[in-house]
């Protein structure tokens, strides 16, 4: 997807990215700082973190890398109060860190499992309970306010071994849903993004050689989403209108037909 948006729309907020040291995070968090916000950049790989840090400052953007592993909650509560004393209050959280661990139920890789049960939904959730209260004090000062959360097609696509994975991108998909009944009358946009295949680093994850074999059955055989995809449709979001809700958005490949 070429660039859509022009000029510097989101000038004035303070976005803070989970799971920014690689593919959709890190893309996610160049365009938006490009768009005019300042951006913090979480996740436990800090070179990483760097790396994009100093993509934003060599193009003329404000960013800040904070070290965080996700599934900490009292590690999330602090990096929040550090956003807070730089920056103020973020008005726009991507919550975007996850993993994809895909096997047969049978096998009881339960390891497996947990780190995706942490990760997808406890990091998930640790994310939304430190930065909650920066969105709602900001909606309430009449400034846009944005809590976009990453999903997957895999909520609603029934694909064999995916079950537990699939599992965690439905209680995103469905708690996302639940969570802008309470919040949309308050002002804070509450949505997810549901992509198709991304070619990222996410499906090196995967060991399951049937799923390996789907996964790079597909990046070889159709066009499939790039991570710049993804950053333009997150960043639309969060540029429409402070009225206008774009709740639930899937993003897919034209030819993908799984």
């Amino acid at each position: 997807m070429s660039a859509l948006l022009t000029g510097t729309p989101l000038a004035g907020r303070v976005a803070v990215v989970s799971g920014a040291s690689s593919g959709m995070g890190a893309a996610t968090a160049e365009r938006l700082a490009e768009l005019g916000a300042t951006v913090v950049v979480l996740a436990r790989r800090k070179d990483k973190l760097d790396d994009v840090v100093r993509n934003i400052e060599s193009s003329g953007g404000t960013a800040l890398a904070l070290a965080v592993d996700v599934t900490d909650r009292a590690a999330v509560r602090t990096a929040a109060d550090q956003v807070a004393d730089r920056f103020g209050e973020a008005d726009l959280v991507f919550n975007n860190a996850g993993v994809q661990l895909i096997s047969g139920i049978e096998e009881l890789k339960v390891d497996d499992w947990q780190r995706q049960i942490d990760l997808n939904i406890t990091g998930l959730m640790n994310v939304i309970a430190a930065f909650l209260p920066h969105l709602t004090t900001s909606a309430e000062q009449g400034k846009p306010a944005d809590l976009i959360n990453t999903s997957s097609i895999a909520a609603t696509r029934i694909l064999e071994k995916f079950s537990v994975y699939s599992g965690t991108k439905a209680y995103i998909s469905h708690f996302t849903r639940l969570l802008r009944v309470e919040l949309g009358p308050k002002m804070v946009r509450v949505a997810t993004i549901e992509p198709g295949m991304v070619d990222t680093e996410l499906p090196d994850h995967v060991t399951d050689p049937d799923a390996s074999r789907l996964m790079a059955d597909l990046i070889r055989d159709i066009d499939c989403l790039q991570s710049a995809d993804v950053a333009e449709t997150v960043a639309f979001m969060a540029a429409v209108p402070r009225h206008v809700n774009l709740t639930e958005i899937t993003i897919m490949p034209t030819a993908q037909a799984i």
